[in-house]
């Protein structure tokens, strides 16, 4: 698996938003957009400690992430994480690299000192780690070049 994982990061190093699907109390499931850099062995998605989907996966660690691109069918590609949520609070010794990280990715999508001010009201940031145990991903723009529709 080590293969599809490079690949996938080399793919969607610079997408944007991914889906964080977890699992509600009564077994249905919560899916959310989320920001996420990708760092070595994992995918490390944002989220708020509290809200609802680190609640859920407090409650129960199974997620999916998924990340895809294109509008059009033979534009699109896209990628299925599968694995087990590491909840780590920003005060986490661990979350150094992936912050800074995540900051870096991020900070071009504000004007000004409009990231400084989002970064400081999201004190409550936390990071999902998300080590891949089931990975999946789809590419149609092989067969739009091959001419399929």
């Amino acid at each position: 698996m080590s293969e599809d994982v490079e690949l996938l990061r080399r793919v969607f190093r610079d997408a944007a938003t991914c889906r964080i699907a977890t699992v509600r109390p009564d077994g249905g499931p919560h899916v959310a957009p989320r920001w996420f850099v990708w760092l070595e062995d994992a995918v490390w998605v944002s989220s708020r400690v509290g809200d609802q989907t680190w609640e859920h996966a407090v409650r129960d660690p199974r997620v999916c992430v998924l990340i895809d691109r294109g509008r059009e069918w033979g534009e699109l590609t896209g990628a299925r994480v599968e694995g087990v949520a590491e909840l780590l609070p920003a005060e986490h010794p661990d979350l150094r690299e992936p912050m800074s990280a995540w900051h870096d990715k991020y900070r071009t999508m504000f004007t000004g000192d409009g990231f400084e001010r989002f970064a400081a009201d999201v004190r409550q940031l936390g990071f999902i780690r998300v080590v891949p145990a089931r990975v999946g991903s789809w590419d149609h723009r092989d067969a739009a070049r091959q001419g399929a529709t």
